[in-house]
């Protein structure tokens, strides 16, 4: 589609992991009542103008922030790094690739101390920061769990238009691919990159972008995604159940794809594998294969093909979005995890180990 983000010449933020989404809600009650009330995540501060939650094993002050606003729309995919002085390498790296960027050092919400904002080439807005109020972390109070308990913030999934084009800036960025879907030639249609070491800590997805396909959060076992499936049930909002239960194929993951009243996806996510070592392999899948989207489960429904979330840029407004230009049949329905079409007679063999140096 199109050339190749320039790779910086300053180095790279060393960036430790996905830390933090910022949200943007139309109905902040009814937002509270979906991640609070169904999900369980803790209330770390709230007022009429946001609310900061947080995960059962987390020590930051939030992982995700709602904050009530015109359109429902992502405001930021914040990561933290791992000292001060990367704030001033995230600046340097994205002014040599020409990004707006804002820098507040006092942070753009609460609980955040220093901190850099840029709309990345691809269009998304990021933010890098180190500085944060700790709070107490909660994993031995077991007696504030619920039967759902959410552990942590696994990962972003992130929608662009040339995924090629995206994990080689994100690889730019220090981030590693351990997997990824491949035709016969060779063309990457998805890829799951990781800077802590699990398999993703956001993944580059096919169409029509910038937009978020889905935030996920971690549990502990099988047992707390089926424990969610009950409440809704016996909330009767089971409708707002998108997509499982049921295994990925890749990252090898349990999932649950649910909706928040304002129809951002939500995956709850469990059992998915160490990526730590220097020489972890690359697990490529056969686009044709149809495990690597479930390795057991229903089928897709359409909506995980179309929607998604807009983003917005460093004014708060929606980013335009860039429609995908390849017109070949494959390319027109791609999806989170590849395509809705795929041969008939997938071989045994769907994907393949390489090394990954």
């Amino acid at each position: 589609m199109t050339d190749r983000i320039p790779t910086p010449t300053a180095p790279a933020p060393d960036i430790v992991r996905c830390a933090y989404l910022d949200l943007v809600v139309t109905d902040l009650a009814a937002s509270r009542a979906f991640y609070v009330d169904l999900l369980g995540l803790v209330v770390t501060r709230e007022s009429p103008d946001a609310i900061y939650l947080r995960t059962f094993d987390e020590f930051i002050h939030h992982n995700l922030v709602l904050r009530p606003g015109p359109v429902a729309a992502v405001a930021a995919l914040a990561y933290r790094v791992r000292s001060p002085a990367d704030l001033d390498r995230a600046v340097a790296f994205h002014t040599e690739l020409g990004c707006r960027i804002e820098r507040r050092p006092t942070g753009f919400v609460e609980g955040i101390g220093d901190a850099v904002r840029v709309q990345d080439p691809l269009g998304f807005p990021v933010e890098y920061f180190y500085e944060v109020e700790h709070v107490e972390r909660l994993s031995w109070s077991y007696h504030l769990h619920t039967p759902g308990a959410l552990v942590r913030l696994d990962h972003f999934n992130q929608v662009t238009p040339d995924v090629p084009r995206a994990a080689a800036h994100l690889e730019d960025l220090g981030f590693r691919v351990t997997e990824d879907i491949e035709d016969e030639a060779g063309t990457v249609y998805a890829a799951w990159l990781r800077r802590k070491p699990t398999v993703h800590d956001t993944a580059m997805t096919g169409g029509d972008g910038p937009r978020l396909h889905h935030l996920a959060f971690a549990t502990h076992e099988k047992h707390n995604i089926i424990a969610i499936c009950d409440t809704m049930g016996a909330l009767r909002i089971s409708d707002r159940i998108e997509r499982g239960p049921g295994r990925h194929g890749v990252s090898n993951a349990f999932y649950l794809y649910i909706l928040d009243p304002d129809g951002h996806r939500v995956e709850i996510y469990t059992q998915d594998y160490w990526t730590g070592d220097p020489d972890n392999p690359l697990v490529t899948w056969d686009v044709h294969d149809n495990q690597r989207r479930d390795w057991w489960g229903n089928p897709v429904v359409p909506s995980w093909y179309t929607d998604a979330s807009p983003v917005l840029d460093l004014d708060g407004n929606p980013v335009p979005l860039t429609t995908r230009t390849d017109t070949s049949e494959m390319a027109v329905t791609v999806g989170a995890d590849g395509f809705s079409y795929t041969r008939d007679g997938d071989t045994d063999q769907g994907f393949k180990l390489g090394n990954q140096l």
